[in-house]
């Protein structure tokens, strides 16, 4: 590698750790709302060349310096919803939002420890292919899973979604947002050693044509077929502001929005209220509801319903939606995958007072249980996800193949016009496009989106406005390859690579 001194050379010093967090703040942009997604090649393919020659100081703090740029630019929404919708104070939501930064900011940082601990810089080719071709690839990924579970999980803006407007999407059902991630690490790799290895410059190269070649057929085959006759669905967003959503007084006014919308809609199959869109819990609104059920039913329509639901044995609540409708019996989804320190508290023993300012009846629900029934709705089976619960593919799968096309409710309002909501809508396009099934996404304020089996949007309405999303889908069954393995074929994948490169002579130079 004849680049390597000049490398070497250059990726040393306060410049080379600037560059860091300019990578890390730069790479955001591949995600939605901007999606210039060669950004998260050329970003990752930068914090990749500054480590190859770094110690373990360095490596650490360029991985630091990494973090605090991605999520500082990337989730540092959370600012919004602290701030504006918690009625936390200035400060003390300033020093929230850094906590989060900081605290995701130790994944690259444990990252560039690991990489440069047991694969020390060393000059010489073999070995610097092997760290740069398989060990980094693998070893981000690797990190990054952890990122999705650890703690009950935080994956968002995984490189892995910046590519869903890409031909790389078409890896998507084979290998999950893991995989794709994978691919855009490698992609940075082969990058990197373009420009540094003359001798093998023609594989690299022809790498890259394969990866990205292989993506086209994958993006037009299909591993699911279509499962009965196609339906006309309804997603309501009444654009009711966070601000006045729980209020007593506003109460009366929702519901009637939200039944006015609907009546214009019975035209429709299913007709879906985003995540507690009805402002009550079950118990309060039981006659209103019979009579909707009684409405629903002579226009051969189902309904998904947000809404919140007690139950007086044990004292627990629960975030939920609700099916009824034409013949159909009232079945419930119940939230599981919670929110910490908004919908629960954790080690509430411990920190019993820490988030007063949160409001009821958002901040002590009780799980609903991983293996709940899809719901039976327009005489299919729906996997139903509330809020960010869509964010974990592996969980979404658990309703498979039962299911034949995905629900997603949730209250995007929390973040109003921050990269969250176009963020999160990027994260449902890609359980679309791992399940290989619809995904209908309502939400309150927006963004509202119907999106086929391959990720693509078949109608989609802006935020803040009063409207309705209507769209055909077709609802499919089958199960993609992601949809069998999940993160675990990935996982062992990367897992093997690591083994390999240790394996072929990179554990001679580590003292243990």
């Amino acid at each position: 590698m004849q680049s390597l001194p000049t490398l070497q050379r250059y990726s040393a010093g306060w410049r080379a750790d600037l560059l860091a967090l300019l990578a890390g703040a730069a790479t955001p942009l591949a995600f939605a709302p901007l999606g210039w997604w060669p950004v998260a090649i050329f970003g990752i393919a930068l914090l990749f060349a500054l480590w190859l020659f770094a110690d373990v100081r360095g490596a650490c703090r360029r991985g630091a310096l990494f973090g605090v740029g991605f999520f500082g630019v990337g989730v540092s929404w959370i600012f919004v919803s602290i701030y504006y919708h918690g009625y936390v104070s200035l400060p003390l939501s300033l020093f929230l939002t850094l906590l989060l930064v900081l605290v995701m900011a130790l994944f690259p940082t444990l990252l560039g420890y690991l990489i440069a601990r047991f694969f020390p810089p060393r000059f010489e080719k073999r070995y610097t292919r092997i760290k740069l071709l398989l060990v980094m690839p693998a070893a981000w990924v690797l990190v990054e899973w952890v990122r999705g579970w650890f703690m009950t999980g935080f994956p968002w803006i995984s490189l892995g979604y910046s590519q869903t407007d890409t031909l790389l999407a078409g890896w998507a059902a084979w290998i999950g947002v893991f995989g794709l991630s994978w691919l855009v690490a490698l992609n940075a790799a082969l990058l990197v050693a373009l420009l540094l290895d003359r001798d093998w410059r023609r594989y690299y190269g022809l790498a890259l044509i394969v990866i990205w070649a292989l993506a086209w057929p994958m993006q037009k085959g299909y591993w699911t077929e279509p499962e009965g006759a196609p339906i006309k669905v309804a997603l309501l967003q009444g654009n009711v502001s966070q601000d006045v959503k729980w209020s007593p007084e506003s109460r009366l006014s929702t519901i009637e929005l939200y039944t006015e919308l609907t009546r214009q809609h019975w035209d429709a199959d299913l007709i879906i209220w985003p995540e507690t869109a009805l402002p009550a819990f079950y118990h309060e609104v039981r006659p209103f509801l019979d009579d909707l059920e009684q409405e629903a039913d002579q226009h051969d329509t189902d309904l998904l319903i947000g809404l919140l639901n007690y139950e007086e044995k044990g004292g627990r609540y629960y975030n939920t939606m609700l099916s009824l409708g034409s013949g159909t019996e009232r079945g419930m989804y119940h939230k599981n995958h919670l929110v910490p320190f908004t919908e629960y508290l954790p080690m509430k023993w411990l920190l019993g007072g820490v988030v007063d300012f949160m409001q009821v009846p958002m901040s002590d629900f009780s799980r609903g249980g991983a293996e709940q029934t899809p719901l039976r709705v327009a005489g299919q089976r729906a996997g139903i996800a509330i809020c960010f619960e869509d964010a974990f593919g592996e969980e979404m799968i658990r309703a498979l193949p039962e299911a034949t096309f995905l629900v997603n409710v949730s209250n995007d309002a929390w973040f109003d016009d921050s990269w969250a909501p176009p963020q999160h809508l990027q994260m449902a396009r890609m359980r679309a496009l791992e399940t290989e099934r619809p995904m209908l996404r309502g939400t309150n304020t927006g963004i509202t989106a119907v999106i086929d089996a391959k990720g693509q949007f078949l109608a989609r309405v802006p935020q803040f406005e009063i409207a309705v999303a209507t769209a055909t889908i077709q609802p499919r069954s089958g199960m993609t390859p992601y949809a069998v393995t999940g993160n675990w074929l990935i996982v062992t994948l990367m897992s093997i690579l690591l083994g390999v490169a240790w394996r072929l002579g990179c554990r001679r130079q580590i003292v243990v």
